[in-house]
């Protein structure tokens, strides 16, 4: 019988450097440029490693600007 890992992959809160790179669609050197520059916090420690709670990269990534003005006006731009 199969473990049930190996069926559905079980979701993760925290994760490492490179998969918190992925997970915001930015390469890994980008992240570390965002987090010197303040854009990212820092990460959590679970003993001694370092991981990125996913809840504090979604407000990152929702404070990041929209391309092209205000998401409530992309329809518009569809008329």
């Amino acid at each position: 019988m199969l473990a049930r890992a190996n069926i559905r992959p079980i979701p993760r809160r925290g994760l490492s450097r490179e998969e918190s790179a992925m997970y915001l669609g930015v390469s890994p050197s980008k992240f570390d440029e965002l987090r010197k520059d303040g854009r990212i916090g820092p990460p959590r420690l679970i003993d001694g490693r370092k991981v990125w709670d996913i809840y504090a990269l979604d407000q990152c990534f929702e404070a990041f600007p929209v391309d092209g003005g205000e998401p409530d006006d992309d329809w518009k731009s569809a008329v």
